[in-house]
């Protein structure tokens, strides 16, 4: 069922007065790809903007504490915790490395932080692209999806596969 709609089936922001507060914690991941010359300058601080991973982290962090800025009917909340991880992958496909990002968004309220935690991850891919562009722009930023949630009164979700 829609919520985001009213009786005249205009949007509007779903009223959460009524619900529980709860620990409510999101999974997101997300993933860019590139070539074995951007990882080199990752890995080796190369890179003129600077550290990649750490303006990316904060990047992320910042994102899933503005996400309610970015998307219409999301409430602004408050966010007890972000935590983005990497992780390297070398692909099958030549000369390429996948960077796997995993943005985890708690917080203690009436609605969940799923969309947090995938603006976190996506927010996080694009600074990547943004740092390392000068050296090459054919990364791919690869799918963003929930790997996982609990809180509130739909349960717990975990992604199978």
């Amino acid at each position: 069922m829609l919520t985001h709609f009213n009786k005249d089936g205009r949007a509007k922001m779903v009223d959460i007065s009524n619900k529980d507060k709860t620990v409510r914690l999101a999974i997101a991941r997300s993933s860019i790809q590139m070539s074995n010359q951007v990882y080199d300058a990752i890995r080796n601080q190369k890179i003129k903007k600077g550290d990649v991973l750490s303006v990316a982290q904060v990047a992320g962090i910042m994102a899933a504490k503005q996400t309610s800025s970015l998307i219409p009917m999301c409430h602004p909340i408050p966010i007890s915790g972000v935590n983005i991880t990497f992780q390297w992958n070398e692909l099958t496909e030549a000369e390429a490395i996948e960077l796997v990002i995993r943005a985890e968004v708690k917080t203690v309220g009436s609605t969940g932080v799923e969309m947090e935690a995938l603006t976190a991850a996506s927010i996080s891919a694009l600074t990547i692209y943004d740092m390392c562009k000068a050296v090459d722009k054919s990364m791919v930023i690869g799918s963003t999806y929930l790997l996982e949630k609990s809180g509130g009164k739909n349960g717990d979700y975990k992604r199978n596969g």
